[in-house]
Order: structure tokens, then C-alpha cells, then sequence
């Protein structure tokens, strides 16, 4: 059976996956604080969780994305 070439190892993907998740539990910390009637004004869109812990997890995540892309794997083999 042939080995498949992928520009990227096992380690990279379950950083990718990783960060996957990150992304989108940011974005789920971010949801939410609508006004019940949709015309009054809500004061919970401003709470912490969601102007300082969502979005600081979602960037985490898209910088978890750029180190799996660029680490190098150690089962990845140089070959000249």
C-alpha cells in the first residue's frame, strides 16, 4: 500500500483540530444577550464574557491555526 504525502503530520492536525474547537467555543461565548422584545436595549450584551473572554479565546484559536500550519512534524522526513 502506498504512503499518502500530505504537507502536513498527524501533530498538525490535532493542533488544526484544536484549535477548531477553540474557535468555536469563542464564537459560542460570544452569542447571546438579546433584548426579550427585539426593540429594547439589553445592558448584558456588555458584560465581561463577552467583550473580553469570547474574543480572546477565538484569537487564541486562529493563533493555535498558524502554529499548526507552521510547525514542523516530527514524523515528516526531509527529503533532497
Amino acid at each position: 500500500m502506498a504512503k499518502r504525502d500530505f504537507a502536513l503530520g498527524k501533530e498538525n492536525f490535532i493542533i488544526l483540530g484544536a484549535a477548531v474547537i477553540l474557535i468555536i467555543i469563542g464564537f459560542i461565548l460570544m452569542s447571546g444577550g438579546s433584548s426579550p422584545d427585539g426593540v429594547s436595549f439589553n445592558p448584558e450584551i456588555f458584560n465581561t464574557r463577552r467583550i473580553v473572554l469570547a474574543p480572546l479565546v477565538t484569537v487564541a484559536g486562529f493563533a493555535l491555526v498558524v502554529v499548526g500550519i507552521l510547525r514542523n512534524s516530527k514524523d515528516k522526513e526531509i527529503s533532497e
